[in-house]
């Protein structure tokens, strides 16, 4: 069998007919395209969604009041007052998988500096906290742990609280503003971080000492949390147990009992947004490949058609030696070819697409290899799928029937 041939007699019967051969492609060339543009955008956000997580600390480990009864009643978690200031000491002191560990305690209200106000949090926390969320000071400095220790009314503040504060450009350093009614005086103001993936804008918020927040605003003694970050990403199921069995013992809780805190991590967030990522990719694609069967089901119509034209130069290929399997190959030849040239074509299409999403409309997007070399693969054996049938039907005509046939 001349495959050489085979193929030179099949490109000149697509040659022959060039119009119709290109609409043939077309279904896979929009397949093909579709599918690389949409696994391009969906692996873009996941990328996206992931960059972002890991801006706010991808080891970041949160520690919070777990609900509980009294009196037959279960309390909401932000009513227990099970988090102490010996738990984080605790931790700080026995954990071997903690690189850094922050006492939490917060409060929303008012800041005010002159005829100029502004909704936001203030958050009590130590300099660990800069390390576990990834906040770093442009201007000034953080304050220190003498200022913890004293409890002294220093903050520092983020680029969302200058703007809405100082609106006319004033220098923030050094200025004293007012929450609520406790004076604090900005020794820093924090880099800004924008907007994260959830929505929410990480330069909206005040720093200050825990033990300021503490006694000065909420007059409590217990934490409302714990923000710990384990050494790397990959040791965040180790420190939570860690902590679990920690936090136990600190408690008194015997085995079997129910935790009075939970413990969550930044990586059960990062795997839960990049699932729901990957299933939201995998609609997209399949939404996409709907198009690759349709063309699938083009070539199938086109070679049945082609066969019926050719009927009587099959029965002439017959009649000279030409056997059942030559005339298989060469009308399968022909399939795979429209198939695979439409292929590159949609290539071409889906990586030009994704880019323009990119630039045009400011889409993450990120082309995989995997997801050209899968959507190629998967015309290819489109084209093969489809074009057996019609290929079959036309190697088992009988020679002097296809000779007859008018």
């Amino acid at each position: 069998m001349n495959y050489k041939n085979l193929i030179k007699v099949a490109l000149k019967a697509l040659s022959n007919n060039k119009f119709r051969g290109f609409l043939t492609m077309l279904g896979i060339i929009i397949g093909v395209g579709s599918v690389i543009a949409m696994l391009a955008i969906g692996q873009g956000s996941k990328r996206s969604i992931r960059a972002q997580i890991s801006e706010m600390g991808s080891n970041m480990i949160m520690i919070h009041p777990g609900t509980g009864r009294f009196g037959g009643v279960r309390q909401s978690a932000s009513s227990m007052q099970t988090l102490k200031i010996e738990d984080y000491r605790t931790i700080v002191n026995e954990t071997s998988y903690i690189s850094a560990c922050s006492p939490s305690v917060n409060s929303s209200g008012q800041a005010i500096y002159g005829a100029n106000n502004t909704p936001t949090t203030i958050y009590g926390i130590n300099q660990d906290y800069m390390d576990i969320r990834k906040y770093t000071v442009s201007e000034g400095e953080m304050f220190t742990d003498q200022d913890v220790i004293r409890a002294a009314k220093v903050c520092v503040v983020g680029q969302t609280i200058v703007d809405n504060l100082f609106p006319n450009g004033e220098d923030p350093l050094g200025k004293t503003i007012r929450f609520g009614k406790i004076p604090f005086k900005i020794i820093g103001v924090l880099t800004s971080k924008g907007y994260n993936s959830m929505g929410m804008d990480q330069d909206d918020l005040i720093l200050a000492p825990y033990t300021t927040v503490q006694k000065r605003i909420l007059a409590i003694t217990y934490l409302q949390g714990i923000f710990a970050s384990a050494i790397t990403e990959e040791l965040s199921d180790k420190a939570i147990d860690e902590l679990t069995a920690i936090l136990r013992q600190n408690h008194n809780i015997r085995p079997g009992e129910e935790d009075d805190f939970n413990i969550r991590s930044q990586e059960e967030l990062s795997s839960m947004m990049s699932s729901t990522s990957d299933l939201m990719t995998v609609l997209l694609a399949c939404i996409a490949g709907i198009s690759l069967l349709v063309g699938g089901i083009g070539i199938m119509n086109i070679m049945y058609v082609s066969v019926t034209e050719r009927t009587r130069e099959i029965g002439l290929r017959m009649s000279i030696g030409a056997k059942g399997r030559h005339i298989l190959w060469q009308f399968l030849i022909e399939a795979v070819i429209i198939s695979v040239v439409g292929g590159i074509i949609g290539v071409l299409l889906g990586v030009g697409a994704a880019a323009a999403i990119k630039y045009i409309a400011g889409w993450p997007v990120f082309v995989q290899p995997y997801s050209v070399i899968l959507s190629f693969a998967v015309c290819t054996v489109t084209g093969i799928f489809f074009g057996w049938y019609p290929a079959k039907k036309a190697s088992n005509l009988d020679p002097i029937e296809a000779i007859r046939y008018e």
